[in-house]
């Protein structure tokens, strides 16, 4: 809402000042500042709000130590980081760019969908929440909506040189360049790190490969946007993890959006993508302001209304970076945790159909309530996730450098 004013001050009045608002790192660090008083400063008056509405959480007796004490904890949390990212987002983002568009639409989407969940959940008593297949139906929904747009959206491009972009004497030289729409993507580890889904999926024709890339992006924002919901089973687990993502995330998104910095990382250049830098961090400003208040002990819980909406997110942003291949490695404490499930359950099924009695794995899943259940202290397994998360970073962005 700001930056077309701020535009005109600069551009028609010739305001002095003004044109310090073109600059993303400016807005980018407005929109953390804002995130950060709207969680801290507001962090208490929502939570109250909360309380006093009776939303407290519903807590499932899985044996584990210090449980108890969380029933009752307000829930539905979420609706303070959705604040907090949409609102300097609004304030600060340039809104006619399609991609904050599209991040906005998915924040708002998600958090829909997990909001409903929570108040089936807290107000209608039912411990199993919105129905399984509703959910899937509203993530479906959001992935056609991102990999239609991404696929023909005309703004959704990627930058060729012809000749190298270079410095010298301090001056610029803009080399001859064009955008092109390209299905291209980034290969992590690999000299020559571009994939070209066209040219992958291409024989099967021109009618069949848009469908083919919607039902990758469905399946990266379901599997991503589940990830953070199973990983937020412990306090400031998911909200620490998205924080370190985030950032992640936005160091990528600058250096997208940078011609010489992309040239000479041998990353592709993505004309309008630096203003995701804005939306990651308003992003990482709520998840540490979130922090403030869910780090052990919790006084709140985000609920399926932050969670599904986190991961989510963090797809949707990889997605227009072109670093959604990079996901397995950057996100992979939400990887780890949705495949504790899977082989838990996968292993369960199979030793009780071989052996008539089914065997675990782990004493739990996710992996989480497997160390709570080896007693180890909630916090320490909290930090020793989030320390793998930080290594798990370093080694993504490390990516940059490989040619």
């Amino acid at each position: 809402m700001l930056y077309p004013i701020f535009e005109y001050l600069d551009q028609v009045l010739d305001f002095p000042g003004a044109g310090v608002f073109r600059y993303i790192s400016f807005r980018a660090g407005m929109a953390a500042l804002v995130s950060l008083i709207i969680t801290i400063t507001f962090g208490n008056h929502i939570i109250n709000w909360i309380r006093n509405k009776q939303i407290g959480e519903t807590v499932r007796d899985l044996g584990l130590e210090g449980q108890a004490q969380k029933k009752g904890t307000p829930t539905m949390g979420g609706l303070m980081i959705i604040a907090a990212i949409v609102i300097p987002t609004l304030l600060f983002g340039d809104l006619d760019n399609i991609y904050i568009i599209l991040l906005l639409v998915t924040t708002v989407w998600l958090g829909g969908i997990g909001f409903v969940d929570d108040y089936i959940k807290v107000f209608k008593k039912n411990k199993e929440g919105l129905k399984g297949r509703f959910k899937i139906v509203g993530q479906i929904g959001i992935g056609v909506i991102v990999g239609a747009t991404l696929y023909f959206h005309e703004d959704v491009v990627i930058r060729e040189f012809s000749t190298p972009v270079s410095v010298e004497s301090g001056v610029v030289e803009t080399p001859a360049f064009q955008d092109v729409k390209a299905l291209k993507t980034t290969i992590p580890f690999v000299k020559n790190n571009e994939l070209d889904y066209e040219r992958l999926l291409g024989f099967l024709g021109e009618s069949v490969t848009p469908i083919l890339y919607i039902l990758v992006v469905i399946f990266i924002i379901t599997a991503v946007s589940n990830g953070a919901n199973i990983t937020d089973g412990i306090d400031g687990l998911a909200a620490g993890t998205s924080a370190i993502i985030g950032l992640t995330i936005a160091i990528f998104a600058y250096l997208s959006g940078n011609a010489i910095f992309s040239q000479y990382l041998n990353i592709m250049y993505i004309p309008n993508s630096g203003e995701l830098v804005i939306f990651a961090s308003a992003f990482i400003g709520a998840c540490i302001g979130f922090l403030w208040y869910n780090a052990y002990p919790a006084q709140v819980f985000m609920g399926d209304t932050g969670s599904l909406m986190l991961g989510g997110a963090i797809a949707v942003m990889a997605l227009t970076l072109r670093k959604e291949l990079l996901i397995p490695i950057m996100c992979g404490i939400f990887v780890i945790e949705n495949l504790s499930v899977v082989l838990q359950v996968s292993y369960f099924k199979y030793t009780k159909k071989k052996f008539g009695e089914g065997r675990r794995i782990f004493l739990m899943s996710p992996l989480h309530h497997h160390y709570q259940k080896k007693n180890i202290p909630e916090a320490k397994i909290v930090t020793r996730f989030w320390i793998v998360g930080i290594l798990l970073a370093v080694i993504t962005l490390a990516t940059l450098k490989l040619r």
